[in-house]
């Protein structure tokens, strides 16, 4: 009786390229089922469109760095006598982002959005959960290029406004595509 073996390499077999959302072979990584889920949302924040190059995640897990926050508020105009009253602790993570594996932060690069406070080289939180609506600032491919824009939606008419005078809009024309990756919730601006 002859024997048969089973195990080995096999020409052609395995999962295909194609198949794979990302187009590029896949492997096997054994990941803690704890933190399954978390990896499969990850995941799916970098299928197609996908997240641009450069792009900083959120830490998994980052440890909670508390600041005081005080009741008061201070004046931008003629300073007041502040109270020394420590209201809360703020932890910055929990500040800017909501949903972590869906969140990234990318460094500006331009100036079409200096009139909403958006600046070259600041750094924005673009989380992908959240729907964009009419006049969200989103992050957008544009055939093929990503831009920072605010999103108008009047009817059919579809366009990326620009918060610069001297810069022009994107009116959504046939044969364009466009896809939007997330919603901007924040901007850190430097003053120095």
């Amino acid at each position: 009786m002859a024997s048969t073996s089973h195990g080995g390499r096999r020409p052609g077999a395995g999962r295909k390229t194609s198949a794979s959302p990302y187009g590029e072979k896949t492997i096997t990584v054994r990941v803690p089922e704890s933190r399954k889920a978390i990896v499969l949302q990850l995941l799916q924040t970098f299928k197609p469109p996908a997240t641009p190059v450069g792009a900083l995640l959120p830490a998994i897990n980052p440890p909670k760095v508390r600041a005081p926050l005080f009741g008061t508020k201070v004046r931008a105009g003629f300073p007041s006598p502040a109270d020394d009253y420590v209201e809360d602790r703020l932890d910055l993570n929990e500040l800017l982002v909501t949903n972590a594996p869906a969140t990234f932060f990318l460094r500006v690069e331009g100036c079409s959005m200096i009139g909403a406070g958006i600046f070259e080289g600041d750094i924005i939180v673009v989380d992908r959960s959240i729907e964009p609506r009419h006049r969200d600032i989103v992050l957008a491919v544009i055939d093929g290029r990503h831009t920072i824009k605010r999103l108008i939606h009047h009817g059919d008419e579809m366009r990326l406004q620009a918060e610069n005078p001297a810069i022009p809009d994107i009116t959504l024309k046939e044969g364009m595509e466009m896809a939007v990756i997330g919603v901007v919730t924040n901007s850190i601006h430097p003053l120095k």
